[in-house]
């Protein structure tokens, strides 16, 4: 479940006053003082007594006073302990499991339509922004390509991958072809690589084109140069994930400032935020939360990142998970992330 390992364990009372004060400032988002938790039926403890946990707590690095009152808020060592050793998570029930349950037997076959409704569903049913990894290398198998001269020297690549999913391409080129020209070109891929997966047909091309290079035409050389640009990029998509719901972090406090929504989404923006990740996520064992500065990136500073892998046939394929403030309710968030994984794995398992 963690990143790293939880600080050390305080005893059961001070554990169930940082787990009250923890869960009221999620859901109130304001600093907790003594007063408000001697009033939760939970703790049954005086202002004084609370005051000295609270004490302790702080000098354990756990909570912090954010200005001069005297509430306090969670600290990330005092979140991680929360969300390790802690936290009562709940499994989605009711209303939510069928929400997820009928989203992903209702969304479409091809696995780009899948990544991109599961994203926007997990951010629609979190309130959080949603992200999910397109699948690795089990949807690239090459069924057909042509091509379609444009104008101002651009040809128009179209690749059908694994029977159901097109691929549009536009490419720029040093001259104009012909229709005969471009026609050959696709016939001679279609026959000799159609049915191989898109990183064999890289590695073949290289090593045919040196082969065939003084049999063919530079025409045919040319447009096979093409086609090669095209299948890179098929197999290594410019989309290598989804986002969804940014916005939804302009509704936090702690994230509404101006600059730091330009930040945040300035670093949504540029891939490598988020690839690193999804890197990160690829080949852990079930869900994994980052909270605070523990992602490596100071613009995350204030948010947390719950990941969980997904998988076909045994093999970890892509990541989905949810960013959102620290302040997020991981009771809730974690067991979410957890079963829509599950679900999407079962999902591709019907559409493979």
């Amino acid at each position: 479940m963690s990143v790293e390992a939880s600080p050390a364990i305080p005893n059961d009372r001070a554990q169930n006053l940082l787990r009250v004060l923890i869960q009221r400032y999620i859901r109130d988002g304001q600093p907790v003082g003594s007063r408000t938790l001697s009033k939760d039926p939970g703790l049954e403890l005086s202002p004084a007594t609370i005051r000295n946990v609270m004490a302790d707590l702080e000098d354990m690095g756990l909570v912090s006073a954010p200005h001069t009152s005297a509430g306090r808020i969670p600290t990330r060592r005092g979140y991680r302990l929360f969300v390790d050793t802690l936290v009562r998570y709940r499994e989605p029930k009711g209303e939510e499991l069928l929400q997820l349950r009928k989203q992903m037997s209702s969304s479409d076959d091809d696995p780009g339509q899948l990544v991109a409704a599961v994203s926007k569903m997990l951010s629609d049913i979190t309130s959080l922004a949603g992200i999910v990894s397109i699948p690795r290398g089990q949807h690239s198998t090459l069924r057909q390509i042509e091509f379609l001269s444009l104008s101002d020297n651009r040809v128009l690549v179209i690749l059908v991958i694994n029977d159901r999913e097109v691929q549009n391409r536009i490419l720029h080129v040093e001259r104009d072809y012909s229709t005969s020209e471009l026609t050959q070109a696709a016939n001679f891929i279609n026959e000799q690589y159609a049915g191989s997966e898109m990183p064999v047909i890289r590695d073949r091309l290289l090593q045919d084109m040196e082969n065939l290079r003084n049999s063919m035409n530079q025409a045919m050389v040319d447009i096979i140069g093409v086609a090669q640009s095209a299948m890179d990029g098929a197999s290594n998509p410019d989309s290598e994930y989804v986002l969804a719901g940014e916005t939804n972090l302009m509704g936090f406090a702690e994230l509404s400032d101006i600059d730091t929504l330009r930040r945040l989404f300035d670093a949504f923006s540029r891939k490598r935020l988020i690839l690193d990740l999804i890197d990160r996520s690829i080949n852990a064992d079930g869900v994994q939360v980052f909270i605070g500065e523990e992602s490596g990136f100071k613009i995350l500073d204030d948010c947390s990142v719950v990941t969980a892998p997904y998988q076909l046939d045994d093999d970890t394929i892509g990541v989905l998970g949810v960013i959102g403030p620290t302040r997020m309710a991981y009771d809730r968030i974690v067991p979410i992330v957890d079963l829509t994984a599950r679900l999407l794995q079962s999902a591709l398992r019907t559409r493979s």
